[in-house]
Protein backbone atom coordinates (compact mmCIF):
# COMPACT_ATOMS: atom_id res chain seq x y z
CA UNK A 1 0.00 0.00 0.00
CA UNK A 2 1.69 3.27 -0.82
CA UNK A 3 2.50 5.98 1.74
CA UNK A 4 1.37 9.13 1.21
CA UNK A 5 3.27 11.42 3.54
CA UNK A 6 1.79 14.71 2.21
CA UNK A 7 -1.68 13.81 3.67
CA UNK A 8 -0.28 13.42 6.99
CA UNK A 9 -1.92 9.90 7.49
CA UNK A 10 -1.25 6.25 6.69
CA UNK A 11 -2.69 4.03 4.46
CA UNK A 12 -3.72 0.16 5.05
CA UNK A 13 -5.80 -3.02 4.90
CA UNK A 14 -7.45 -4.17 7.06
CA UNK A 15 -9.84 -7.20 6.40
CA UNK A 16 -12.18 -5.77 4.06
CA UNK A 17 -11.79 -2.02 5.31
CA UNK A 18 -8.91 0.77 5.41
CA UNK A 19 -7.58 2.06 8.20
CA UNK A 20 -6.78 6.12 8.16
CA UNK A 21 -4.71 6.73 10.85
CA UNK A 22 -3.94 10.56 11.92
CA UNK A 23 -3.39 12.84 14.51
CA UNK A 24 -6.55 11.98 16.58
CA UNK A 25 -6.72 8.01 16.04
CA UNK A 26 -8.41 6.10 13.74
CA UNK A 27 -11.69 4.58 11.86
CA UNK A 28 -11.96 1.77 9.89
CA UNK A 29 -13.86 2.58 6.39
CA UNK A 30 -15.62 0.23 4.18
CA UNK A 31 -13.38 -0.50 1.10
CA UNK A 32 -15.28 0.29 -2.35
CA UNK A 33 -14.97 -1.16 -5.86
CA UNK A 34 -12.87 0.77 -7.83
CA UNK A 35 -14.21 3.66 -10.10
CA UNK A 36 -13.65 4.22 -13.26
CA UNK A 37 -13.45 7.69 -14.33
CA UNK A 38 -13.59 9.72 -17.64
CA UNK A 39 -12.00 12.74 -18.58
CA UNK A 40 -13.10 14.99 -22.28
CA UNK A 41 -9.82 16.53 -23.75
CA UNK A 42 -9.15 19.79 -26.18
CA UNK A 43 -7.83 17.54 -28.35
CA UNK A 44 -11.24 15.24 -29.32
CA UNK A 45 -10.64 12.42 -27.45
CA UNK A 46 -11.96 10.53 -24.08
CA UNK A 47 -9.37 9.20 -21.66
CA UNK A 48 -10.31 6.82 -19.09
CA UNK A 49 -8.41 6.18 -15.61
CA UNK A 50 -9.27 3.70 -12.72
CA UNK A 51 -9.84 4.83 -9.34
CA UNK A 52 -8.76 2.42 -6.67
CA UNK A 53 -10.29 4.97 -4.06
CA UNK A 54 -9.35 2.02 -1.07
CA UNK A 55 -5.06 2.85 -2.11
CA UNK A 56 -5.68 6.45 -2.84
CA UNK A 57 -4.76 5.60 -6.60
CA UNK A 58 -4.96 6.82 -9.70
CA UNK A 59 -4.23 4.84 -12.79
CA UNK A 60 -4.12 5.98 -16.69
CA UNK A 61 -5.41 3.43 -19.32
CA UNK A 62 -5.39 5.66 -22.44
CA UNK A 63 -7.84 6.68 -25.26
CA UNK A 64 -11.38 4.98 -25.09
CA UNK A 65 -13.17 7.45 -27.86
CA UNK A 66 -13.09 10.42 -29.90
CA UNK A 67 -15.33 12.83 -29.64
CA UNK A 68 -15.10 16.50 -30.89
CA UNK A 69 -14.73 19.55 -28.05
CA UNK A 70 -16.44 16.88 -25.56
CA UNK A 71 -17.54 19.63 -23.18
CA UNK A 72 -19.65 17.49 -20.47
CA UNK A 73 -19.58 14.13 -19.69
CA UNK A 74 -22.49 12.46 -17.51
CA UNK A 75 -22.95 8.71 -16.29
CA UNK A 76 -26.16 6.88 -15.71
CA UNK A 77 -26.72 6.23 -12.24
CA UNK A 78 -27.63 2.91 -12.59
CA UNK A 79 -26.68 1.17 -16.08
CA UNK A 80 -23.83 1.46 -17.37
CA UNK A 81 -23.87 4.14 -19.67
CA UNK A 82 -22.39 7.47 -20.33
CA UNK A 83 -23.32 10.46 -22.69
CA UNK A 84 -20.48 12.90 -24.10
CA UNK A 85 -21.70 16.64 -25.08
CA UNK A 86 -20.17 17.54 -28.31
CA UNK A 87 -19.45 21.01 -28.93
CA UNK A 88 -20.64 21.38 -32.68
CA UNK A 89 -19.42 25.32 -32.18
CA UNK A 90 -20.04 26.14 -35.69
CA UNK A 91 -23.01 23.98 -36.74
CA UNK A 92 -25.37 21.67 -33.45
CA UNK A 93 -24.06 19.99 -30.87
CA UNK A 94 -24.60 16.79 -30.59
CA UNK A 95 -24.20 13.81 -27.70
CA UNK A 96 -23.00 10.85 -28.38
CA UNK A 97 -24.23 7.81 -25.85
CA UNK A 98 -21.88 5.13 -25.13
CA UNK A 99 -21.89 1.28 -23.00
CA UNK A 100 -19.32 1.25 -20.69
CA UNK A 101 -17.50 -2.15 -20.37
CA UNK A 102 -16.43 -2.05 -16.79
CA UNK A 103 -13.81 -4.45 -16.69
CA UNK A 104 -11.64 -2.96 -19.71
CA UNK A 105 -13.26 0.78 -19.37
CA UNK A 106 -13.85 0.26 -23.22
CA UNK A 107 -16.59 2.63 -24.46
CA UNK A 108 -18.95 1.26 -27.09
CA UNK A 109 -20.75 3.74 -29.38
CA UNK A 110 -24.43 3.15 -28.59
CA UNK A 111 -25.84 6.36 -31.16
CA UNK A 112 -25.47 10.22 -31.50
CA UNK A 113 -28.26 12.62 -31.71
CA UNK A 114 -28.41 16.24 -32.28
CA UNK A 115 -28.45 18.38 -29.39
CA UNK A 116 -31.24 21.08 -30.09
CA UNK A 117 -28.80 23.97 -30.94
CA UNK A 118 -25.01 24.95 -31.39
CA UNK A 119 -22.28 24.74 -28.73
CA UNK A 120 -23.52 22.04 -26.05
CA UNK A 121 -21.70 22.46 -23.03
CA UNK A 122 -23.46 20.83 -20.15
CA UNK A 123 -25.89 17.93 -19.65
CA UNK A 124 -28.03 17.16 -17.02
CA UNK A 125 -29.58 13.26 -16.79
CA UNK A 126 -33.06 13.22 -15.29
CA UNK A 127 -33.30 9.50 -13.89
CA UNK A 128 -36.64 9.91 -12.80
CA UNK A 129 -38.28 10.32 -16.80
CA UNK A 130 -35.46 9.00 -18.64
CA UNK A 131 -34.80 12.68 -19.88
CA UNK A 132 -31.43 13.84 -20.76
CA UNK A 133 -31.20 17.99 -21.05
CA UNK A 134 -29.14 20.00 -22.84
CA UNK A 135 -27.77 23.21 -22.44
CA UNK A 136 -26.13 24.52 -26.01
CA UNK A 137 -23.84 27.73 -25.24
CA UNK A 138 -23.57 28.92 -28.53
CA UNK A 139 -27.44 28.93 -29.14
CA UNK A 140 -28.51 30.11 -26.44
CA UNK A 141 -31.01 27.49 -25.84
CA UNK A 142 -31.83 24.44 -23.24
CA UNK A 143 -33.30 21.00 -24.97
CA UNK A 144 -34.79 17.43 -23.39
CA UNK A 145 -34.32 13.98 -25.69
CA UNK A 146 -35.74 11.06 -24.30
CA UNK A 147 -33.55 8.05 -23.15
CA UNK A 148 -34.46 4.61 -24.77
CA UNK A 149 -34.61 1.62 -22.17
CA UNK A 150 -30.80 0.50 -24.35
CA UNK A 151 -29.33 3.32 -23.35
CA UNK A 152 -30.16 5.17 -26.97
CA UNK A 153 -30.74 8.52 -27.11
CA UNK A 154 -34.24 9.90 -29.42
CA UNK A 155 -34.50 13.36 -30.95
CA UNK A 156 -35.56 16.55 -29.63
CA UNK A 157 -39.17 16.50 -28.07
CA UNK A 158 -38.73 20.30 -27.14
CA UNK A 159 -36.24 23.36 -27.10
CA UNK A 160 -36.10 26.28 -25.74
CA UNK A 161 -34.15 29.49 -27.06
CA UNK A 162 -33.54 32.28 -24.49
CA UNK A 163 -32.79 36.12 -24.88
CA UNK A 164 -31.12 38.62 -23.44
CA UNK A 165 -27.54 39.71 -23.36
CA UNK A 166 -25.08 41.47 -20.69
CA UNK A 167 -22.30 43.91 -20.99
CA UNK A 168 -19.33 41.80 -21.19
CA UNK A 169 -17.48 41.40 -24.26
CA UNK A 170 -18.43 37.51 -23.88
CA UNK A 171 -22.86 38.35 -23.12
CA UNK A 172 -23.22 39.94 -26.75
CA UNK A 173 -26.22 36.85 -26.51
CA UNK A 174 -27.95 33.89 -24.21
CA UNK A 175 -25.76 31.41 -23.29
CA UNK A 176 -26.98 28.52 -21.86
CA UNK A 177 -23.93 27.29 -19.60
CA UNK A 178 -25.78 24.59 -17.15
CA UNK A 179 -28.51 23.10 -16.56
CA UNK A 180 -30.45 20.69 -13.93
CA UNK A 181 -34.31 19.83 -13.11
CA UNK A 182 -35.10 20.31 -9.82
CA UNK A 183 -35.89 17.98 -6.84
CA UNK A 184 -39.92 18.32 -7.46
CA UNK A 185 -39.47 17.40 -11.08
CA UNK A 186 -41.26 20.23 -12.50
CA UNK A 187 -38.75 22.72 -13.23
CA UNK A 188 -35.91 23.25 -14.89
CA UNK A 189 -33.02 25.78 -14.20
CA UNK A 190 -30.78 27.35 -16.74
CA UNK A 191 -28.16 28.90 -15.86
CA UNK A 192 -27.33 31.36 -18.85
CA UNK A 193 -24.46 33.41 -18.98
CA UNK A 194 -24.81 35.45 -21.84
CA UNK A 195 -28.18 36.84 -20.38
CA UNK A 196 -27.34 37.34 -17.14
CA UNK A 197 -30.37 34.97 -16.01
CA UNK A 198 -31.03 31.84 -13.97
CA UNK A 199 -34.08 30.84 -16.01
CA UNK A 200 -36.51 28.44 -14.53
CA UNK A 201 -38.53 26.94 -17.29
CA UNK A 202 -41.71 24.47 -16.58
CA UNK A 203 -41.07 20.71 -16.84
CA UNK A 204 -43.27 17.35 -17.36
CA UNK A 205 -41.85 14.56 -16.65
CA UNK A 206 -44.80 12.44 -18.29
CA UNK A 207 -44.03 14.10 -21.55
CA UNK A 208 -40.62 15.49 -21.17
CA UNK A 209 -41.50 18.84 -22.47
CA UNK A 210 -40.62 21.97 -21.51
CA UNK A 211 -42.77 25.43 -20.93
CA UNK A 212 -41.55 28.80 -21.77
CA UNK A 213 -41.44 31.65 -18.50
CA UNK A 214 -43.84 33.48 -20.02
CA UNK A 215 -45.88 35.08 -17.56
CA UNK A 216 -47.35 38.27 -16.73
CA UNK A 217 -44.50 38.17 -13.51
CA UNK A 218 -41.12 35.50 -14.57
CA UNK A 219 -40.18 32.84 -12.68
CA UNK A 220 -36.33 33.45 -13.83
CA UNK A 221 -34.12 35.33 -11.43
CA UNK A 222 -32.23 38.87 -12.93
CA UNK A 223 -28.33 38.77 -11.38
CA UNK A 224 -26.54 41.54 -11.37
CA UNK A 225 -25.03 42.55 -14.89
CA UNK A 226 -21.89 41.13 -15.95
CA UNK A 227 -22.14 37.43 -13.37
CA UNK A 228 -22.09 35.44 -16.19
CA UNK A 229 -23.93 32.85 -14.27
CA UNK A 230 -22.03 29.14 -15.37
CA UNK A 231 -22.84 26.35 -12.63
CA UNK A 232 -25.44 25.56 -10.01
CA UNK A 233 -26.55 22.91 -7.21
CA UNK A 234 -29.04 22.25 -5.09
CA UNK A 235 -28.64 21.64 -1.42
CA UNK A 236 -29.62 18.15 -0.15
CA UNK A 237 -33.11 19.93 1.36
CA UNK A 238 -33.88 20.85 -2.25
CA UNK A 239 -34.61 24.58 -0.58
CA UNK A 240 -31.85 26.49 -1.57
CA UNK A 241 -29.91 26.71 -4.67
CA UNK A 242 -25.80 27.60 -5.06
CA UNK A 243 -25.19 29.24 -8.26
CA UNK A 244 -21.70 29.99 -9.19
CA UNK A 245 -21.38 33.16 -12.01
CA UNK A 246 -18.13 32.48 -13.88
CA UNK A 247 -17.08 35.78 -14.51
CA UNK A 248 -17.75 37.58 -11.33
CA UNK A 249 -16.59 34.63 -9.59
CA UNK A 250 -19.43 35.47 -7.10
CA UNK A 251 -21.14 32.09 -5.73
CA UNK A 252 -24.96 33.14 -4.65
CA UNK A 253 -27.09 31.08 -2.08
CA UNK A 254 -30.64 31.32 -3.35
CA UNK A 255 -34.00 30.04 -1.58
CA UNK A 256 -35.93 27.85 -3.94
CA UNK A 257 -39.60 27.64 -3.96
CA UNK A 258 -40.43 24.73 -5.27
CA UNK A 259 -44.59 25.00 -5.29
CA UNK A 260 -44.20 28.66 -7.21
CA UNK A 261 -40.73 27.82 -8.99
CA UNK A 262 -38.96 30.87 -7.51
CA UNK A 263 -36.06 32.00 -6.32
CA UNK A 264 -34.77 35.22 -4.02
CA UNK A 265 -31.45 35.83 -2.83
CA UNK A 266 -30.25 34.63 0.10
CA UNK A 267 -26.28 35.57 0.73
CA UNK A 268 -23.84 36.32 -2.52
CA UNK A 269 -20.09 35.57 -1.42
CA UNK A 270 -16.80 36.52 -3.42
CA UNK A 271 -14.61 32.83 -4.46
CA UNK A 272 -11.79 35.43 -5.05
CA UNK A 273 -8.77 35.97 -2.34
CA UNK A 274 -9.21 39.96 -0.89
CA UNK A 275 -5.47 40.27 -2.59
CA UNK A 276 -6.36 39.32 -6.17
CA UNK A 277 -6.89 41.65 -8.71
CA UNK A 278 -7.23 40.24 -11.93
CA UNK A 279 -9.88 39.54 -13.85
CA UNK A 280 -12.03 37.22 -12.20
CA UNK A 281 -13.04 33.76 -13.61
CA UNK A 282 -15.13 30.72 -11.71
CA UNK A 283 -15.44 27.27 -13.31
CA UNK A 284 -17.05 24.44 -11.27
CA UNK A 285 -19.78 23.53 -7.81
CA UNK A 286 -20.32 20.73 -6.75
CA UNK A 287 -21.75 19.66 -3.19
CA UNK A 288 -20.70 16.53 -0.71
CA UNK A 289 -22.31 13.89 -0.60
CA UNK A 290 -23.68 14.55 2.89
CA UNK A 291 -24.57 17.99 1.52
CA UNK A 292 -22.38 19.25 4.40
CA UNK A 293 -19.78 21.35 2.03
CA UNK A 294 -20.05 23.13 -1.20
CA UNK A 295 -17.02 23.27 -3.11
CA UNK A 296 -16.53 25.78 -6.09
CA UNK A 297 -13.17 26.10 -8.50
CA UNK A 298 -11.84 29.44 -8.68
CA UNK A 299 -9.94 29.55 -12.08
CA UNK A 300 -8.05 32.76 -12.21
CA UNK A 301 -6.58 32.08 -9.17
CA UNK A 302 -5.99 28.11 -9.72
CA UNK A 303 -7.71 27.06 -6.64
CA UNK A 304 -10.55 25.20 -4.83
CA UNK A 305 -12.34 26.97 -2.28
CA UNK A 306 -14.52 25.53 0.76
CA UNK A 307 -17.51 26.59 2.02
CA UNK A 308 -19.59 24.88 4.92
CA UNK A 309 -23.61 24.90 4.49
CA UNK A 310 -25.41 26.45 7.69
CA UNK A 311 -28.30 24.27 8.31
CA UNK A 312 -31.62 25.53 8.11
CA UNK A 313 -30.53 29.15 6.61
CA UNK A 314 -28.61 27.74 3.95
CA UNK A 315 -25.55 29.92 4.31
CA UNK A 316 -22.64 29.55 3.44
CA UNK A 317 -19.50 30.02 5.42
CA UNK A 318 -15.75 29.99 4.09
CA UNK A 319 -13.78 27.12 5.71
CA UNK A 320 -10.65 26.61 3.02
CA UNK A 321 -8.39 27.91 0.26
CA UNK A 322 -6.36 25.17 -1.93
CA UNK A 323 -4.22 24.87 -4.62
CA UNK A 324 -6.15 22.70 -7.34
CA UNK A 325 -3.20 21.37 -7.97
CA UNK A 326 -2.48 22.56 -11.22
CA UNK A 327 -3.54 25.55 -14.03
CA UNK A 328 -6.89 26.69 -14.71
CA UNK A 329 -9.09 23.98 -13.19
CA UNK A 330 -11.43 23.63 -15.96
CA UNK A 331 -13.95 21.68 -13.21
CA UNK A 332 -13.95 18.58 -10.78
CA UNK A 333 -15.72 15.35 -9.84
CA UNK A 334 -16.07 14.03 -6.64
CA UNK A 335 -15.91 10.20 -5.86
CA UNK A 336 -19.43 8.65 -3.84
CA UNK A 337 -17.05 7.51 -0.65
CA UNK A 338 -17.09 11.14 -0.14
CA UNK A 339 -13.28 11.20 0.61
CA UNK A 340 -12.07 12.51 -3.01
CA UNK A 341 -11.62 15.37 -5.65
CA UNK A 342 -10.53 14.24 -9.16
CA UNK A 343 -9.44 18.13 -10.47
CA UNK A 344 -9.07 18.72 -14.61
CA UNK A 345 -6.76 21.35 -14.51
CA UNK A 346 -6.78 22.56 -18.02
CA UNK A 347 -3.72 24.67 -18.57
CA UNK A 348 -1.58 21.88 -17.21
CA UNK A 349 -2.95 18.86 -18.95
CA UNK A 350 -3.43 17.00 -15.92
CA UNK A 351 -5.81 15.47 -13.93
CA UNK A 352 -5.24 15.97 -9.89
CA UNK A 353 -5.82 13.71 -7.16
CA UNK A 354 -7.51 15.87 -3.77
CA UNK A 355 -7.76 13.81 -0.86
CA UNK A 356 -11.29 15.33 1.26
CA UNK A 357 -11.42 15.00 5.29
CA UNK A 358 -15.08 14.00 5.57
CA UNK A 359 -15.34 15.83 9.15
CA UNK A 360 -13.91 18.82 7.85
CA UNK A 361 -14.81 19.02 4.36
CA UNK A 362 -10.86 20.35 3.88
CA UNK A 363 -8.78 19.12 1.00
CA UNK A 364 -5.36 17.89 0.94
CA UNK A 365 -2.90 17.14 -2.28
CA UNK A 366 -2.14 13.96 -2.72
CA UNK A 367 0.65 14.97 -5.33
CA UNK A 368 -1.12 12.28 -7.89
CA UNK A 369 -1.64 13.35 -11.24
CA UNK A 370 -2.28 11.74 -14.74
CA UNK A 371 -1.69 13.12 -17.79
CA UNK A 372 -5.07 14.63 -20.06
CA UNK A 373 -4.48 17.12 -22.64
CA UNK A 374 -6.12 20.11 -21.93
CA UNK A 375 -9.04 18.75 -19.94
CA UNK A 376 -12.45 19.79 -20.24
CA UNK A 377 -14.90 17.60 -19.09
CA UNK A 378 -14.80 14.87 -16.03
CA UNK A 379 -16.94 12.24 -15.21
CA UNK A 380 -16.58 9.19 -11.92
CA UNK A 381 -18.25 5.83 -12.27
CA UNK A 382 -18.83 3.86 -9.56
Amino acid sequence: MKRMASLGVRVGMVQAGVVLAGMTGCAILPCEPAALAYAGSENGQVYAMRFDACAGRLDALGTVADVPKPRWIVAHPERPWVYVASEGKAKEGSVVAFSVDRASAALAPLNEAAAGGAGTTHLWLDEASDTLLTANFAAGTVASLPVGRDGRLDPVVATIKASGSGPHRRQASPHAHGVAVDPSGRFVLVADMGADRLFVYGFDRGTRMLAADAGAEPRSLALPAGSGPRHFVFDASGRFVYLLNELSADLMALRWDAQRGRLALVQTLSTSSTAFQGAPSASEIALSRDGRFVYVANRSENTIVVYRVQPGTGELRWVQRVSSGGELPWTFALHGSGRWMLVANHRSNRINLLRIEPDTGMLADTGQSVAAPAPLSLALIP
